[in-house]
């Protein structure tokens, strides 16, 4: 049969995207119930010298050094004759290859991957999940050189990528190594869906048996691609693959070029509260494909695989993608007013009731992002990019609707960092700065020096007062004792966990891993240790009876007080035109209370 001129066309691209291929990875998979994987690369002909290659000390999306390169086990390297190379480690992700002359070199190594919550690299009977910063070497010498994938895996097994497909089953391509870095691969036994939506495609991929629903799933997706136009001009890729793992207990999420990988337990997604962690998690990396992958801070562009990338800026590339998450699914009508507001009530009480929000600016811990610890401590002394670039973000935004008098929003800031500062640039606080002059006439710089370089201090409820929105606890909140400590989550311990600075209990005394014994010398159990303490009212002292460093201690502790319940976004019932409008302005759709502020029954 005469092949069609587009059969010639398709495989004209496939044997030149091949052709042009300079290093060359294999990966067999063939035997993976061991989590054990060979892996072998070829670089082309390299100059005499010390020939470096690396595997990457962290992966994108996670500001952390990681250990990757411990899964590396009986390294090998070889010139074009087949000849073996003399070669030594210089660095934990460095090997140095000495060559005599100029020759092709091919390196073999086995890789042990079982390491799913990290989302790097885990290979196991029924499937592999491989991010290239974790599984496959370069060479600085061949990075920009277009690489070719080929895996050998059991007969039953798919393999999906947001790579371009290869001329082989099993096979894929890349421009070079930073396109097959952000490009993971899951291989394996799995259910496949596609779909498109505003002209692109979409695949997703679910891995693991779970109580996810693959319909409604689909659905949602669709709905949220197409909300994406209310923020960007265009799309960067033309495709784009959801990877869901059903897990048994990983949980997490990460972004990728024109991917992603979302984690979760495997029955936690039928519940509507677990469904919105799923999809509002979904909407999160799905943002992240313009904010961080088409543009992100100067800090970060490009990408040192072997170094910290640091940057002030990380509260925008995170932070203001989770304060988008949620108004795209808003937008899309995956997420309603009511959840979203909750959503809203619960990250300022969580800032509330964080000290570390005093002590510590978004600028801070963007640049401290590499070496943060969580904990105790960092409740106390620091903040969380996402949660508090949330706020900062939610900020920004509203004094940019106020200058302006509603004609723009935070929403085209990042419009024209897309279109301005895309990769391979990044941006400075100074382009950022000169957005906003540009967009309000107003120079920002103060505002920035007060929420951005300073530690974060907001009037919620006069901020969100302008969208008329009340912020109250609930009429049937009363106030009730306060220790300021937390016990440990572990079952049955009075071990705490947290304690509070300033607190009532870190005004006594007590610290993290202290152990509670008694009180008022009556024995207490974790399960009645909440109920105990309401026993008493704000203001009454307490004996405690504890374990601090294994010895006995006694503590007098005066209880201070907390509203119960939790804290609720409302609309007001006597919101003006301005307020509304400036409602709409914020979130894109119209006022959804009634005459009494509460939302219609059909929101």
């Amino acid at each position: 049969m005469k092949p069609s001129s587009l059969s010639i066309l398709v495989l004209s691209a496939l044997f030149s995207a091949n052709a042009l291929a300079e290093v060359d990875y294999k990966i067999d998979l063939s035997q993976p119930e061991h989590h054990l994987a060979q892996v072998t690369v070829t670089f082309p002909e390299a100059k005499a010298g010390d020939f470096i290659v690396n595997l990457p000390v962290w992966r994108t999306g996670k500001y952390q050094v990681l250990p990757l390169a411990d899964g590396v086990r009986l390294f090998n390297a070889k010139d074009s004759d087949g000849n073996a190379l003399n070669w030594k480690r210089t660095a934990s992700g460095e090997w140095q290859v000495a060559l005599s002359k100029p020759t092709k070199v091919s390196v073999t190594y086995q890789l042990y991957a079982n390491e799913l919550g990290q989302r790097v690299r885990h290979i196991d009977a029924s499937h592999a999940y491989l991010d290239a910063s974790g599984v496959f070497m370069y060479s600085p010498a061949f990075r920009d050189q277009s690489v070719a994938v080929q895996l050998t895996v059991p007969e039953s097994w798919k393999s999906y990528s947001g790579m371009n497909t290869g001329s082989q089953a099993h096979s894929f391509v890349a421009p070079n190594y930073d396109v097959l870095i952000d490009s993971p691969i899951e291989t394996g036994i799995s259910t496949h869906r596609q779909f498109s939506a505003n002209g692109k495609d979409y695949e997703v991929v679910f891995w693991g048996e779970g109580n996810y629903d693959t319909v409604q799933v689909v659905k949602d997706l669709t709905a949220l691609s197409g909300a994406a136009k209310a923020i960007w001009d265009g799309y960067p890729f033309e495709r784009y693959v959801y990877m869901v793992h059903a897990t048994s207990g990983a949980g997490g999420a990460t972004e990728h070029l024109n991917s992603t990988v979302i984690q979760l337990p495997r029955f936690s997604f039928r519940e509507r509260k677990d469904y919105l962690r799923f999809i509002g998690t979904a909407s999160h990396e799905f943002i992240h494909t313009w904010n961080v992958k088409a543009y992100r801070p100067d800090g970060l562009v490009p990408y040192d695989y072997q170094h910290e990338n640091m940057t002030e800026l990380l509260w925008i590339a995170e932070g203001s993608t989770s304060y988008f998450q949620g108004q795209l699914l808003l937008r899309a009508g995956v997420m309603t007013p009511k959840e979203f507001l909750e959503d809203l009530a619960k990250r300022v009480e969580k800032s509330e009731l964080t000290p570390g929000r005093e002590i510590q600016s978004v600028a801070e811990a963007s640049a401290g992002e590499w070496s943060s610890t969580g904990g105790d401590y960092a409740i106390n002394h620091s903040v969380n990019i996402y949660s508090e670039g949330y706020l900062a973000s939610l900020a920004l935004d509203f004094a940019l609707l106020k200058d302006t008098k509603l004609a723009h929003s935070y929403r085209d800031v990042h419009r024209r960092l897309y279109n301005e500062h895309r990769v391979p640039n990044g941006y400075s606080v100074s382009d950022v700065q000169q957005i906003l002059k540009d967009l309000s006439g107003k120079d920002y710089a103060p505002w920035w020096q007060a929420h951005v370089n300073s530690p974060l201090s907001l009037d919620f409820k006069n901020l969100l007062a302008q969208a008329g929105l009340v912020l109250s606890y609930g009429k049937d909140a009363k106030t009730e004792a306060f220790t300021g400590m937390t016990l440990s989550s572990e079952h049955d311990s009075l071990e705490l966990s947290q304690v509070l600075r300033d607190g009532p209990a870190w005004k006594s005394g007590i610290t993290a891993g202290d152990e509670i014994i008694a009180i008022n010398d009556l024995r207490v159990t974790a399960k009645g240790f909440d109920k105990r303490i309401q026993d008493f009212k704000a203001g009454d002292t307490i004996n405690l009876t504890l374990f601090s460093n294994d010895k006995i201690k006694q503590v007098a502790m005066t209880l201070g007080s907390k509203q119960s319940g939790k804290l609720e976004l409302k609309g007001d019932a006597k919101a003006s035109k301005e307020q509304k409008a400036f409602f709409k302005a914020w979130l894109g759709i119209d006022w959804p209370f009634d005459d009494k502020g509460e939302l219609t029954a059909k929101k």
